[in-house]
């Protein structure tokens, strides 16, 4: 609930995202059918559709499937890496400098492009101008080599007032609201509604820009909504595996 006492909006879950939230909250990531069939039925989806959704899933490369249990592949492992960092974001101390990467490649295909802009949004990078990405340098974590491929990095500071850069670079105010209303949300229900609220958490964690406190408006609530989540996740994730049976 928000402050005005209302729900916050949440994404439908379809039988692909179900199966994916289902596979990304698991660890390892990897299920029978029957399980995921049951992870469908929260929602009312007939088994048909959660087993084409799988068929489905397995010919575009989202899942690999032996002997009836499905697994995700590396791309998807990557994804859950990132959404497992965003839980507990590695951070360092922040001296002011900012991360820039600026593209240096002439022509590259639409696919590099792509390529690029996802490695960017996973670094938690922002995009400055076309072709230009920066944040401050207070986080842990590798680069891609997409990102080595197509740019040159720098360390540097903005002579104007880092906060409002950061302001205008990311949607503090309106992550901060989405924020609020999912943690009033995070509270007992059914098990369809807690699973729903626990997918659209995470999806949110993994577009917090984490910025150091100095870059943040009052009273962000980040930090609290990971540890209420924390707290949330293991009562949610007992019940799910015993719906499960696995």
């Amino acid at each position: 609930m928000d402050d005005t006492g209302t729900a916050p909006p949440l994404r439908p879950l379809t039988a692909r995202s179900v199966v994916l939230s289902t596979l990304l909250g698991h660890h390892p990531p990897a299920l029978p059918a029957r399980a995921l069939v049951r992870a469908g039925a929260l929602f009312g989806t007939a088994e048909g559709t959660v087993r084409t959704a799988l068929t489905r899933m397995v010919a575009a490369g989202d899942l690999e499937q032996r002997d009836g249990t499905y697994r995700l592949t590396d791309r998807l492992l990557a994804r859950q890496a990132r959404q497992d960092d965003s839980r507990a974001p590695r951070t360092r101390a922040w001296d002011g400098g900012w991360e820039i990467a600026v593209v240096t490649t002439e022509r590259r295909a639409p696919a590099d492009r792509a390529a690029l802009r996802q490695a960017m949004a996973a670094l938690r990078l922002a995009e400055l101008r076309e072709g230009c990405w920066t944040r401050p340098a207070n986080l842990v974590r590798d680069r891609p080599a997409v990102v080595a491929g197509q740019c040159a990095v720098f360390t540097g500071e903005p002579e104007d007032d880092p906060a409002r850069l950061a302001a205008t670079l990311w949607d503090l105010d309106g992550w901060a609201a989405r924020a609020t209303a999912l943690e009033a949300a995070l509270r007992p229900g059914s098990l369809a509604e807690q699973f729903t609220v626990s997918a659209a958490v995470l999806r949110h964690l993994l577009a917090d820009p984490v910025l150091p406190g100095a870059l943040l408006p009052p009273g962000w609530p980040g930090e609290r909504l990971r540890e209420h989540y924390e707290a949330f996740d293991g009562a949610f994730r007992e019940l799910l595996r015993g719906h499960l049976g696995v």
